[in-house]
């Protein structure tokens, strides 16, 4: 355990302690060793498993016919198609809802069907199909519901289509609605014509970790299969399950991992008229693109449309064939975000000022109200507080009818909040979401019901509350090399599950220390380990209240000195990730300081 100061919460610093042969894995594969143990600690362990880390492409894949119902679903289509009928897709308001409902549409279109996109408004409506995107397809002319990133748990609205004589095909991959009975699950499945969702119980396809669009591209490889197409459009699909699959924050880890990588290819030279454009407008070009770039800077310009607004823009501009058009449009996506930006801080704010305040700032698991919080950015918020307090959160703020509020949550590891809420659905007027996230909708004059309820649940142990940081391996810096670190963007796409390698050394002298950027909101050191080696160091957390920290544990005079280039007692342990920096032509190795503490690391 990290003991930290008043200034920072505990955190649980563990190196890892997994077993293989290394040398034989670094000569047979061309790694070396350090990318070896990462790859092991990752929990690729077989030959299978590490030739599809390191090369896997689309045809490591499983069979989507795999799929329970995949190919009712496929046969179901099949026919909608060649009869003409138009096919209604219900879609989401968050990227996973957006790319899957825009690569089912395009597919459907690609084979000589008819398709149209419906969504919810995510501030009258909720998340998922409803009875107004139902009435209003059939209105329309639709005979076929198609949902995506949502219907599992849609059971009154795909009655009513079914009842209106819709043949209903639901495409999701949240985790199947269930109540229990003596301690078992009985899991609930909607009354439709056909379920797709690796989720089931029932289900042969070994891969359970698909986002919606995943789950969408699988159906339609499957489709195309049946129809005996090629599907020519396939490079822009993969794109699309690439950017939903890292900003709906899956794990990078299996099949996700070759989707991501396959589409990030693809992305790196897209002609895609929206993608490039608004690249163009957040200052990115497409052959810089990373999993990091769409987790921070695209999925959250696509995600504003939804929070705001609707999702209009976004499609607008994903379906723009003119650039200048497609300019404006995404303009138009980087201002909802800079407002949403805004919006989250302020909420953020507030939320602390509340749990600073609260009588139950001390229980395990923290339920916020906001009121006149915009709904849209509860989850985010939800996500900020769960990372400043290490909590379980949910964030609640008033619905659109009387007397009712929503919520949006966020869990840590060791904490599965779908199960957890699942024992309250009895209070719940709508429910839904997996072990990291759900959303709900419920009568407020039960919130103190539902605290009291999950509190009384909740076993989690103090050591659990603390966040847990592994450590790939204690690598002084004259370890670091440019050879190291090519190696080691063959780890790439980075995310969930397979987070950038992170490394640890002690005793760092700090020679040199500064703020630099724009908001002086960067730390850069100069550091010198045990062995003499001198690199520079860069933090980007928080820096106030990093010079606390300092000034904490080793005085003013000697935070003075560093400042000054001078002489000080300033040694600290760190846990890092290097990189190379190029500068007016010049490459120079460097580490990103992740965690710090003043003590040894065990």
């Amino acid at each position: 355990i990290s003991e930290r100061n008043k200034f920072m919460k505990k955190e649980r610093w563990r190196l890892y302690a997994k077993k293989a042969d290394f040398a034989a894995i670094s000569k047979a594969y061309g790694i070396n060793q350090v990318t070896a143990r990462i790859m092991r600690n990752r929990g690729v362990e077989t030959k299978e498993e590490i030739e599809s880390y390191l090369k896997g492409d689309l045809d490591y894949l499983s069979d989507p016919a795999l799929m329970k119902d995949a190919d009712k679903a496929a046969s179901l289509l099949e026919a909608a198609i060649a009869n003409n009928e138009l096919i209604a897709i219900s879609s989401d308001f968050d990227n996973d809802g957006i790319f899957s409902g825009l690569l089912l549409k395009e597919a459907i279109i690609e084979l000589g069907g008819r398709a149209a996109i419906f969504t919810p408004n995510r501030v009258m409506e909720g998340y998922g199909v409803n009875s107004r995107i139902v009435e209003e397809a059939n209105a329309k002319g639709a005979s076929v519901l198609l949902t995506c990133d949502n219907g599992i748990a849609a059971f009154e609205a795909i009655e009513e289509a079914k009842k209106l004589g819709m043949t209903v095909i639901v495409t999701d991959h949240h985790e199947v609605p269930f109540e229990e009975h003596d301690g078992k699950k009985i899991y609930l499945l909607p009354k439709a014509d056909a379920v797709v969702d690796p989720k089931q119980e029932d289900c042969a396809y070994p891969f359970k970790s698909l986002c919606g669009t995943g789950v969408a591209y699988q159906l339609m490889t499957l489709l195309f299969r049946r129809m005996k197409r090629t599907m020519s459009h396939q490079e822009i699909f993969l794109q699309y399950t690439a950017i939903a699959t890292v900003a709906d924050v899956m794990e990078l880890v299996g099949e996700n991992r070759i989707l991501v990588r396959k589409g990030l290819s693809y992305l790196n030279h897209t002609n895609h008229i929206g993608l490039r454009a608004l690249m163009e407008v957040c200052g990115i070009s497409p052959e810089q693109v990373r999993a990091y770039h769409i987790g921070f800077i695209l999925g959250p310009c696509f995600n504003a449309a939804g929070r705001l607004d609707t999702i209009v823009h976004a499609l607008a501009l994903l379906e723009s064939k003119e650039y200048d058009q497609a300019l404006a449009l995404a303009g138009e996506l980087w201002a909802m975000n800079e407002e949403r930006k805004e919006l989250t801080r302020v909420g953020t704010e507030r939320a602390v000022e509340l749990i600073e305040h609260a009588t139950w700032k001390d229980e395990h698991v923290y339920l916020v109200y906001i009121k006149d919080c915009h709904e849209s950015v509860a989850g985010i918020i939800a996500g900020r507080l769960r990372e400043r307090y290490y909590r379980p959160v949910l964030v609640f703020t008033d619905a659109s009818e009387e007397g009712q509020i929503k919520a949006s949550g966020r869990s840590i590891d060791d904490y599965d909040m779908f199960t957890e809420l699942s024992a309250f659905r009895n209070l719940f007027l709508r429910f839904g979401g997996h072990k990291m996230a759900a959303g709900l909708t419920m009568e407020k004059k039960n919130l103190e019901i539902l605290r009291d309820g999950l509190n009384a649940r909740c076993t989690l142990t103090q050591t659990q509350l603390m966040p847990l940081v592994m450590i790939d391996a204690a690598m002084p810096l004259g370890y670091i090399s440019e050879e190291v670190i090519a190696d080691l963007e063959k780890l790439e796409p980075f995310g969930r599950a397979n987070e950038k390698p992170l490394f640890a050394q002690q005793h760092l002298s700090v020679l040199r220390l500064s703020r630099i950027g724009k908001n002086r909101n960067v730390v850069k050191m100069s550091v010198m380990g045990p062995e003499g080696i001198i690199m520079d160091a860069l933090y980007f957390g928080d820096t106030d209240v990093f010079f606390d920290f300092l000034e904490e544990e080793y005085g003013r005079d000697n935070v003075a000195a560093a400042l000054r280039g001078m002489r000080n007692t300033i040694d600290i342990g760190v846990t890092y990730y290097p990189q190379i920096n190029e500068f007016q032509g010049k490459r120079s190795l460097q580490i990103v300081i992740q965690n710090y503490c003043r003590v040894s690391l065990n």
